[in-house]
């Protein structure tokens, strides 16, 4: 196997992360245009001040992960070609962990509140708190564990065996 170049490093990280972008801004998108869209239903005056608030709360997180998420790629189109690849990617990599941490801020309060508003508050808390932990068991414990569990393969890259059919 032939080693890659730094730059052929980078340019693969760039993609790879794009490809993350792509997925990561449409569920961001899709977040932000559901809550945008409840504000103007015949029901969202009947809303307590607790759930304007933390509606809100999810509005602003939802457009502050698609803010996020956008950012790379204005970053890219302001210094493209000008040889700073590996500076935007190592940022967009941070800021890609920072709008997956907001989402995932969002995807629990929307839980919360729809559960408030369907069934009560107590069942929104209970099912938010469920909603967080299988987060940070998916996103965070596993890829931990398999980490510890996965072999090192020198630097290559480790891929699980694919599903038998």
């Amino acid at each position: 196997m032939e080693k890659e170049t730094e730059e052929e490093r980078t340019s693969r990280n760039w993609n790879e992360l794009l490809q993350e972008l792509r997925v990561t801004q449409t569920g961001t998108q899709i977040f932000a245009g559901f809550l945008l869209t409840l504000a103007f239903t015949s029901r969202f005056t009947d809303l307590a001040d607790y759930q304007r608030t933390i509606y809100l709360c999810l509005f602003a997180g939802a457009l502050l992960a698609t803010v996020l998420g956008l950012a790379p790629v204005s970053m890219h189109r302001r210094y493209f070609r000008q040889g700073k690849k590996p500076n935007i990617v190592g940022l967009a990599n941070r800021l890609l962990q920072a709008a997956l941490f907001v989402l995932g801020l969002v995807l629990t309060g929307t839980v919360l509140f729809i559960f408030d508003i369907v069934v009560g508050l107590l069942a929104g808390v209970i099912a938010g708190a469920v909603t967080i932990v299988t987060l940070l068991t998916i996103w965070l414990v596993l890829p931990a564990v398999l980490r510890v569990k996965l072999p090192d393969h020198g630097g290559r890259t480790i891929s699980l065996p694919a599903p038998e059919e």
